[in-house]
């Protein structure tokens, strides 16, 4: 039986109430963890079941595979809960879901269904850059490089090696216009060596390791092209390419922490007693004002982000191209609400006085958190500057 347009519609939806619904509940495990995750670099084996068994890792993983089969929006709502629950359990599952959900729409189809659906129900982690160097052997690639950032990694079943591609004589391999041939591979974990060196002031939970193969044949059908325009699944979301999907999964992080801090400051100054204040503190009117601004400031942000992104994936359902200026805005969103985020935790950080300096602290990580999530390259300003050239014209018209 084909469903309606407004059939189709009304699913989606309730799936994705369903799939928030689940991650509201696995944000329990995780607050109740989070301190251990710190302490562990890594999401604990408890959140990591959790999070298995709600079946979230595999959210962008289609129906046919035996995952949710989200749209992009209904992801972002996932990943924003969980980073509230905690900034490092957010940004590691995020790598893993995303990532995944890249792998799946963009493999070969043999290769997409080995890896993920069941019984195997892969999760993918790792660097797709390509700073590993592979040589093309008959039905694969022999692939030898040092990797970082490996988010996500300690629990990850298929790790990810992005390499340029040499011939026999060790050049790379290129086309007319003189560009390597890049792709990336996907590696069971077992034939990576991790080197543990995670030790950073913020995301300390993340797991992000650096990592190396050595030699490793990856065949072709776990291969794909780097930078491909063209997923090789038919489900809208996909259409929003590697980076659509891989730069948008920061900005639920971003929401997540945001969302935490106001939470946390407004229940730390409704019994906080400051000098030159008549009343507590969240009675203030000066906290209030503040309060106030950066709370519309956050559901403003909120408020764009899903619409640019949910916009973008509408306009591939409908069957049509998505447009210079929707991607530009994907990017211009994606980094704008990592500013959007470090200002709303700042404040709250201002006003908590040294609630947040004592450790352990949840305010105290979505400071830090913050710090270290504003500083990801895909979401540095200037990715702000090439937005602007795609939405100026508009403004022109």
């Amino acid at each position: 039986m084909t469903l309606t347009a407004v059939e189709v519609e009304t699913r989606l939806a309730d799936r994705d109430a369903e799939y928030l619904e689940r991650a509201r509940r696995v944000a329990e495990v995780v607050t109740a963890e989070a301190d251990a995750i710190e302490e562990q670099a890594t999401i604990t084996d408890t959140v990591f079941r959790a999070l298995a068994d709600a079946g979230l890792f595999w959210i962008l993983v289609p129906e046919e595979f035996g995952g949710a089969g989200l749209g992009i929006v209904g992801a972002f709502q996932v990943v924003q809960e969980l980073a509230r629950a905690d900034g490092s359990t957010g940004w590691a599952f995020m790598a893993n879901a995303f990532s995944t959900g890249i792998a799946v729409g963009f493999l070969n189809h043999e290769g997409a269904r080995e890896i993920f659906a069941p019984p195997g129900r892969g999760i993918t982690a790792g660097m797709i850059v390509p700073t590993g160097a592979g040589t093309r052997v008959d039905g694969g690639y022999r692939v030898t490089g040092r990797f970082q950032f490996a988010s996500g990694s300690a629990h990850a079943s298929w790790i990810g090696v992005g390499f340029v591609v040499h011939d026999a004589d060790g050049d790379p391999i290129v086309d007319a216009d003189g560009t390597p041939e890049m792709r990336v591979g996907f590696v069971p974990r077992d034939q990576v060596e991790f080197l543990g060196n995670w030790n950073v002031m913020g995301m300390v939970g993340t797991g992000s390791y650096d990592y190396r193969v050595e030699d490793c044949l990856i065949p072709e059908k776990f291969t794909m092209e780097t930078f491909s325009t063209v997923p090789n699944r038919p489900e809208p979301v996909y259409e929003l390419g590697l980076l659509g999907i891989g730069v948008g999964g920061h900005a639920p992080i971003a929401l997540g922490l945001a969302e935490r801090a106001l939470q946390e400051i407004a229940g730390i100054v409704a019994n906080k007693q400051r000098p030159g204040y008549s009343t507590v503190v969240g009675d203030s009117e000066l906290f209030g004002l503040d309060f106030a601004k950066h709370e519309a400031l956050f559901r403003a942000a909120r408020a764009y982000v899903y619409e640019t992104y949910g916009d973008a994936e509408a306009t591939a359902a409908r069957g049509e191209a998505i447009t210079d200026e929707q991607r530009a805005r994907m990017r211009q969103a994606a980094t704008w609400v990592q500013e959007v985020a470090g200002d709303i935790v700042t404040f709250a950080h201002r006003w908590a006085g040294s609630a947040t300096v004592r450790n352990p602290s949840a305010l105290g990580r979505c400071v830090r958190d913050a710090a270290v999530a504003t500083q990801h390259a895909l979401v540095d300003r200037m990715s702000l500057v090439e937005a602007a050239q795609a939405i100026l014209p508009g403004y022109r018209s």
